[in-house]
């Protein structure tokens, strides 16, 4: 089967901003070996490069370059070091790029992950569209900006690119976890200032009456790797019990048969009788993981509350953008 793969090169970063999910305290990498491993053993549909800024790999260049070879659209997501730092002659290898914005002003962005990183993300934006790279800023919605969800959708409109949201999980803390009200307000300031292409997060997926999904994909059409080696359903996964050393011999769907990723495809008992339970499939598991209960279903869901959310959408129309279909997020065209 063909396997969408999300893999962190490394955890090394050049910012440290506190709502990140990547270790701290110690450099933990996968090599080109490791990469060259992955790809033996699994049919790679697309390769997602994200966690730490990869261009701080000491093998970045020939990882990306082995990718290309084999005819992988590769996708990553970087602050914007990594796209301002890598060779001009590498841009091309990449199918799109992401780069990390959660404030839609020079103030806001520096606040929070440090001075001089909106210069150094609009020259990122900049160079790649320069080279004709499809371009997409990544924002993870908290507590502390689901306010400027509007915002950033007119700062994609004005920069030239899309916008993709992901949802803040308390995997170091939950200081900027959003409670239920912020969780639906930012999403309905998202959806009334841009057009949606795709959700993947399946709460928001079942309030739209979509049913496009068939549950989350994590844990049943995307593989992550992380850089101490583990192989998880999710990059938010609290438990992962797979290593590269346990690829040996499995395929995909053995992986995806593994104890952890049938724990991501369980659904609670309270949502087995609902509608939308197939498409939703009780809700994002990470976030029941890291919150205890994988029994309970997921914080956001109105209809457990006997309540329900109204919300409106424009589509937008069809665009190649692997990322929205293989983890829980949020994709918008301005």
């Amino acid at each position: 089967m063909k396997t969408s793969v999300g893999i962190g090169l490394t955890n090394d970063c050049n910012l440290g901003c506190a709502h990140c999910y990547r270790p701290q305290g110690q450099i933990y990498r996968l090599g080109l070996n490791d990469v060259r491993n992955i790809c033996s053993r699994l049919d790679v549909a697309s390769f997602n490069l994200g966690t730490g800024e990869s261009w701080l790999h000491p093998e970045f260049t020939a990882i990306v370059e082995f990718l290309a070879e084999r005819g992988i659209p590769v996708s990553m997501a970087s602050n914007g070091y990594s796209l301002a730092e890598m060779p001009a002659s590498l841009l091309p290898a990449f199918h799109d790029v992401e780069v990390s914005i959660d404030y839609a002003s020079p103030e806001g962005q520096d606040g929070f992950r440090g001075e001089g990183n909106w210069v150094c993300v609009m020259a990122a934006i900049d160079r790649c569209r320069d080279h004709g790279i499809e371009v997409t800023i990544l924002a993870t919605m908290m507590a502390t900006n689901y306010q400027e969800m509007d915002g950033l959708v007119a700062l994609a409109r004005a920069v030239g690119t899309n916008l993709r949201v992901n949802i803040y999980q308390p995997v170091r803390s939950d200081g900027f976890t959003l409670s239920y009200e912020q969780f639906w307000e930012g999403f309905r300031r998202l959806l009334g200032a841009g057009r949606l292409l795709s959700t993947s997060e399946p709460i928001v997926h079942a309030m739209l009456d979509l049913h496009r999904l068939a549950g989350s994909p994590c844990g049943r059409r995307s593989i992550r790797f992380t850089p101490q080696g583990h192989i998880t359903p999710c990059v938010y996964w609290p438990q992962p019990d797979l290593t590269l050393a346990s690829l040996d011999g499995l395929t995909a769907e053995g992986i995806l048969e593994s104890r952890q990723f049938r724990l991501a495809r369980r659904v609670p008992d309270p949502c087995r009788g609902c509608p939308h339970v197939e498409s939703c499939g009780g809700g994002c598991a990470s976030r029941r993981a890291l919150l205890g209960d994988l029994d309970r279903p997921d914080v956001y869901c109105p209809l457990v509350r006997g309540e329900t959310v109204e919300l409106a959408f424009t589509a937008a129309p069809q665009k190649d953008l692997p990322r929205g279909g293989n983890v829980c997020t949020t994709l918008i065209l301005p």
